[in-house]
């Protein structure tokens, strides 16, 4: 599969820099949502985090509401709402309302995983018991049921106004339920490198049709970021591969600037958890990231590519799609050229 065939999409999750604040991350987004809209991408998801300082898409319901209002064609969703956090009566009522409001353009991407830490996953679900996915299965099968009108209770408008449904994962235990559902099945390759081929194997091997697919549709999505050049790519790679840094060691905070990050006092250990992050990127010139791409799309046989650009200037990030866009033939030049040759 060629980069000029597949699908492309994004994922956002409106990143506060030491910069910045909340309403120019909120802002930013909607700007990049609109940005790629133009460029002719497919998908633009929101991820579900909180109690990072650095990540404002802590309410992924509301924000695909309003990018969904900033643009007209492309399809936007969460990737994705983590079940445990919530009730499914509430998530088929936000998600029912959304559709309604946007026919035809909504997605749910639904994860398994809590997606942060315990103590602010029992504020979430206000409880003070266990927290554990192993009832995510029912938990799906009851959502599914308010928008097929097979529960008891009503979670009105979500009857008749489903959303595309994507399983998310980042290990096989999601791959094997997406594929005995016969849903499509989205993996978080930007921060599980190692574990993606196993995983769409599984996927793929236990795949059964279903109304909704007769066929395995993989949507992977990758760290990427394209600049004019493979220097300009390195430098402005930095502050998201700190953030990662800082992550693993509990430190979570705003996304450092260019400078801040290249300035850094790294510890032997920490340079090196730096360097794998980088590794597990695309990173470079638009030669160099073409190159990467084609060779994450041979490897995985993806369906659908989703590109997540962890930058801290926002001009760096519309620049990164721009130039994405146009190694996979997607550029508005392009396009323009195309319909004025088949007008003639």
């Amino acid at each position: 599969m060629s980069l000029r065939d597949v699908p492309l999409s994004a994922l956002d999750l409106a990143t506060v820099t030491t910069a910045t604040d909340a309403r120019t991350a909120l802002r930013h987004t909607r700007e990049l949502a609109q940005h790629v809209e133009r460029l002719d991408f497919t998908r633009f998801w929101l991820a579900e985090h909180h109690n990072m300082p650095g990540i404002a898409s802590s309410s992924p319901a509301i924000l695909i509401g309003h990018v969904a209002d900033a643009t007209t064609t492309l399809r936007v969703g969460s990737g994705g709402v983590m079940l445990p956090n919530h009730p499914p009566l509430v998530v088929a009522e936000q998600f029912g309302t959304l559709s309604a409001l946007h026919p035809g353009r909504i997605d749910l991407g639904i994860g398994r995983a809590p997606g942060t830490d315990q103590r602010t996953a029992q504020a979430l679900r206000r409880t003070t018991g266990p927290l554990s996915v192993d009832d995510f299965p029912q938990q799906l099968s009851e959502l599914t049921g308010y928008f097929n009108g097979t529960e008891a209770l009503n979670a009105m408008p979500a009857e008749g106004n489903k959303p595309d449904i994507f399983l998310l994962g980042s290990s096989g235990y999601s791959a094997q339920v997406a594929g005995l559902l016969g849903l499509p099945f989205a993996f978080a390759h930007h921060f599980s490198a190692e574990n993606t081929l196993p995983a769409l194997a599984l996927y793929r091997e236990r795949f059964q049709p279903s109304e909704r697919l007769q066929q395995p549709y993989a949507l992977v999505c990758a760290s990427v970021i394209v600049a004019d050049t493979d220097e300009h790519a390195g430098f402005i790679a930095g502050p998201g591969a700190l953030a990662f840094v800082k992550l693993r060691s509990g430190r979570p905070g705003p996304l450092a600037t260019n400078e801040e990050a290249a300035e850094y006092p790294f510890t032997d250990v920490e340079r090196l958890i730096f360097e794998d992050r980088l590794d597990s990127q695309v990173i470079g010139s638009p030669e160099t990231a073409k190159a990467g791409l084609e060779r994450l799309l041979e490897e995985t046989k993806a369906d659908e590519l989703m590109v997540t650009t962890m930058v801290a200037e926002q001009s760096d990030r519309l620049r990164s799609f721009e130039l994405l866009a146009e190694i996979a033939g997607r550029s508005p030049a392009r396009r323009s050229a195309e319909r004025v040759k088949t007008e003639a």
